[in-house]
């Protein structure tokens, strides 16, 4: 919705460049002696799909309310950075007049590309060296499509489906709304997914997944939906109430291979149920360089068959610090821990799947507990800001941001287990690497690493990412 902007108040303008988050502040003050300011009016101009009161709702002011003239660019900045941080925009201005002790506020968007049909080319592995390892890497390959619909109906809604064929199957389609109403504060999140494979890691020798291919047929199939609420305050604050059913079954080839991956049974169905919240303080979503970060989860499994119940409980909290010049410093501290009378071996998972100590992509290690303790620090090279397309005059695809860090990290790592399986090594044993980066942050929010790491194992090698890792 574009609205006419009212007359701004002309003065000396005390500008705050924030390029880390794609924008600018501008104040534009006339209004002396004044210890008090009122909001006069909040205009938004360029959002086109986007919902005026999707944007009002990030905001922690409306017309009408009194704010310190003290504290008022800090104010309007932390404000700013919530509307880009919704990742909708490319970019987010405001801009800032007083007049006899009233404020007109103008944001200024540039909106996305919101809909992605992205071909599946991928590789049907945990990382890129597990799938180099493999003799028969070149059939472990999925393909289809992808698509991805952001901000659907103008209201940060998102449609997600997945059609994939090849080495794997899979066929998804998820529902996200954030939230409802004037304040969106409560919204929903359904789903389905069914997924099938023809092969499968059935057990783990000497901390390495080992893998049954049949000459037909799929060794596993999984099935599930889902749904649930979300409560937001802000997109800083999250939190999320999710219940779903699961259907699983495995071939009587991997059930004879490991009686253990679901515990002497070759199907089983569960219901889940899951707590989480998020706080998130950090300048910009995508690269940040200043803030913190809070993720905390609870899952409880149970059973509709004959096997023990069971509780998840995981945590994750990160701070970045600037240091000062073009150095940046990245902490990250995170944990999880199970409580069963029995585990499947298929639930008997720490490290090397969703949480890694870098350097030790080829190996997986299994346990109940784990901590991941991983620090970093950023060395700013190159900002070539926004790039502009020649030829190109579609504003939400013709300029692309380059950012090049130089990264030197520490990582350590521990999995604590009540037995370790005969020829893994890695449990209840402190991990630990270390190694050198570089991070280029580009188009719609994307980090692309390339890495060299070296373990105190002695290992080392190079290895590329395709996320921020802290």
């Amino acid at each position: 919705m574009v609205r006419a902007v009212p007359a701004l108040a002309v003065a000396t303008p005390l500008a705050s460049n924030c390029s880390s988050s794609a924008g600018t502040l501008q104040a534009l003050i006339a209004c002396p002696g004044y210890a008090t300011l009122q909001v006069g009016a909040i205009v938004f101009v360029g959002n086109e799909i986007t919902k005026e009161r999707t944007l009002r709702a990030e905001l922690d002011f409306a017309e009408g309310d009194t704010l310190q003239a003290a504290t008022l660019t800090t104010r309007i900045e932390a404000n700013r950075r919530r509307l880009y941080n919704l990742q909708l925009f490319h970019q987010v201005l405001c801009e800032v007049a007083c007049h006899n002790g009233s404020i007109t506020l103008l944001f200024s968007v540039k909106e996305r590309w919101y809909t992605f049909p992205v071909p599946i080319l991928s590789i049907a592995d945990r990382n890129f060296r597990a799938w180099a390892d493999r003799s028969d890497r070149w059939r472990r390959v999925d393909y289809g499509v992808h698509l991805t619909r952001r901000n659907f109906r103008g209201r940060n809604e998102n449609l997600l489906a997945n059609l994939q064929l090849g080495f794997n199957r899979k066929y998804e389609l998820f529902y996200e709304a954030p939230g409802y109403g004037r304040r969106r504060r409560v919204g929903v999140g359904a789903g389905f997914s069914y997924y099938r494979a023809r092969a499968l890691d059935y057990a783990t020798v000497q901390d390495r997944l080992v893998t049954f291919r049949p000459q037909d047929g799929f060794p596993i199939e999984r099935r599930y939906v889902t749904a649930g609420l979300r409560w937001r305050k802000t997109v800083r604050l999250l939190a999320a109430f999710d219940v779903s059913y699961h259907q699983e079954a495995i071939s009587d080839s991997v059930n004879y291979l490991n009686p253990d991956y679901y515990l002497g049974r070759a199907r089983r169905e569960y219901l889940d149920f899951s707590l989480s919240g998020v706080l998130n303080q950090r300048n910009t979503f995508a690269y940040p360089l200043s803030g913190r970060y809070l993720q905390a989860q609870v899952v409880f499994r149970c059973f509709l068959t004959e096997a023990p119940t069971q509780l998840l409980t995981r945590v994750r909290y990160a701070r970045y610090v600037p240091l000062g010049g073009q150095f940046y410093y990245s902490g990250a501290v995170q944990g999880q821990m199970r409580f069963s009378k029995r585990f499947s071996y298929a639930d008997n998972r720490a490290l090397g799947y969703d949480a890694l100590v870098r350097g030790y992509d080829p190996y997986v290690v299994d346990g109940r507990h784990y901590a991941l303790v991983q620090q970093g620090v950023s060395y700013r090279l190159f900002d070539a800001g926004q790039v502009q397309l020649d030829g190109i005059t579609n504003p939400k695809v013709n300029t692309i941001p380059l950012v090049l860090y130089l990264n030197t990290f520490i990582d350590a790592g521990y999995v604590s287990t009540p037995s370790v399986v005969a020829g893994n090594r890695l449990p209840k044993r402190l991990l630990a690497s270390a190694g050198v980066a570089m991070h280029l942050v580009t188009y719609y929010d994307r980090v692309f690493t390339l890495e060299y790491t070296r373990t105190v194992r002695g290992q080392g090698g190079f290895f590329f990412r395709s996320q921020f890792p802290i």
